[in-house]
């Protein structure tokens, strides 16, 4: 792979002239679009880690998404000002460039979840695995994977390229460069079925998206539907775990699950000497001080960390050969901040009894909204739509299926629906369903 092609300000499905705009590039182009689109909006009501939080500090998708694109701008002006002293950054790009690039695709890096996080994503898989029925007309079997594997980073890219701005006309019409670096698994449910990986990067509805960015970019095809990674998604994958590793403990924090000296004796193994005198100097009893220090000296750190070994593999990464995470490759001192901060995670944060119950709770909201979704979908296609299911069709809006869509297509149609609600949306909304609320 080449830097000249992989770093493209070409846009999707754009040919339109862009004339050159003083003091904002193509790249902080995406960015401001994403920002100001309404998926992206809608992340201030999903869930990060702690679903319908009481507690008003605690991080949502958006508050999270802002953490990492600053941390991916970080990462990616780093990468940008060692690719230029080497002489291998096209003429027309920055290094402040790279940064503009990270950033958008790091802000976008969540844009496809469904509400209540991962567990909307299970109940949207599980819903599809366990009522068969609805996928009987299915005419191919990467379809029905795509449904019973539902993922969100493949509905990102659908949100990106098909459902924001332009509707099904480009999207948003991102930068190639910020839709290559987006795309964290290129490669179809298919493909990660038969490797045996859990995420994938594009349904069926995006697979000529993907082949056009696949082509514009330079990505090395490597398989049926299956490119190797941008060079630059190593570091949206770094940003983004320093982040969530650092965050979900701060958050454990705030509503009382985890102690101070819990997060403090991982967070303090990456402070330098001096770092860790200053940091003594700072008054025990002012908790939110000490914390927000020891954040800030962390998440530098991990950024150096991550720079340091994307260049160490720079080679391997430009060949396609390289298939793991930059964290993992760290000094010991960096993976036992990132290993021990998510085991703590999993240990005590996950299993959290309240998050517990929403989650399960999330199921039968996802449920009930799918159920009836579907279910007048059935009845358009079969011509009988009742009553009822006239009434569903209208809450879609833009959402229902075109009388020409495929079985495969108006499904897809039903969880752009359910995914692009926020979670107090779809709690409420299946409650009205439910005849539970009105």
């Amino acid at each position: 792979m080449e830097w000249v092609q992989l770093l493209s300000s070409k846009r999707f499905r754009d040919d339109s002239p862009h004339p050159a705009e003083d003091g904002r590039s193509e790249f902080q182009k995406d960015y401001d679009r994403i920002v100001f689109s309404r998926a992206f909006r809608r992340l201030q009501g999903k869930t990060q880690v702690h679903p319908l939080p009481d507690n008003d500090h605690v991080h949502t998708r958006l508050t999270h998404s802002l953490e990492v694109a600053s941390v991916g701008r970080s990462l990616g002006a780093r990468a940008g000002l060692k690719l230029g002293q080497e002489g291998k950054l096209p003429e027309n790009v920055t290094a402040q460039d790279l940064g503009s690039i990270l950033q958008a695709a790091c802000l976008a890096h969540d844009i496809g979840n469904p509400p209540f996080g991962h567990a909307g994503e299970f109940a949207i898989r599980g819903w599809f695995q366990q009522n068969p029925e609805y996928l009987k007309g299915l005419s191919d079997e990467l379809e029905r994977l795509d449904l019973h594997h539902f993922e969100g980073n493949a509905q990102g890219l659908r949100v990106l390229t098909q459902l924001e701005g332009h509707l099904f006309k480009g999207g948003l019409r991102p930068t190639f460069a910020t839709l290559g670096t987006f795309v964290k698994y290129p490669w179809s449910s298919g493909h990660a079925a038969l490797i045996h990986k859990e995420k994938f990067g594009f349904f069926q509805t995006e697979i000529t998206c993907m082949e056009e960015i696949a082509a514009e970019l330079g990505l090395i095809k490597t398989g049926e539907a299956c490119w190797a990674r941008h060079p630059l998604v190593f570091l949206v994958e770094a940003a983004d775990d320093i982040c969530y590793a650092i965050v979900d403990l701060e958050d454990a924090l705030e509503v009382g699950i985890l102690g101070f000296h819990e997060v403090e004796s991982i967070l303090c193994e990456g402070l330098s000497d001096v770092e860790t005198t200053q940091y003594a100097a700072i008054s025990p009893e002012d908790t939110p001080r000490r914390l927000g220090y020891l954040r800030g000296k962390v998440v530098d750190y991990l950024v150096r960390q991550a720079i340091d070994e994307f260049f160490k593999n720079e080679s391997t990464i430009m060949a396609g050969k390289f298939d793991d995470d930059l964290l993992s490759h760290c000094e010991d001192k960096a993976k036992n901040i990132v290993t021990s901060a998510k085991r703590l995670a999993y240990d005590k944060v996950f299993q959290e009894p309240r998050k517990t119950e929403i989650e399960i709770g999330a199921y039968s909201v996802i449920d009930i909204l799918l159920t009836a979704l579907c279910s007048a979908c059935m009845e358009h296609r079969e011509a009988r739509p009742s009553f009822k299911s006239e009434r569903v069709f209208s809450l879609l809006g833009v959402n229902a299926p075109r009388n020409d869509d495929s079985l495969y297509m108006a499904l897809i149609r039903m969880t752009d629906f359910v995914s692009g609600s926020t979670d107090k949306f779809a709690v409420r909304l299946s409650r009205r369903l439910s005849g539970f609320e009105f």
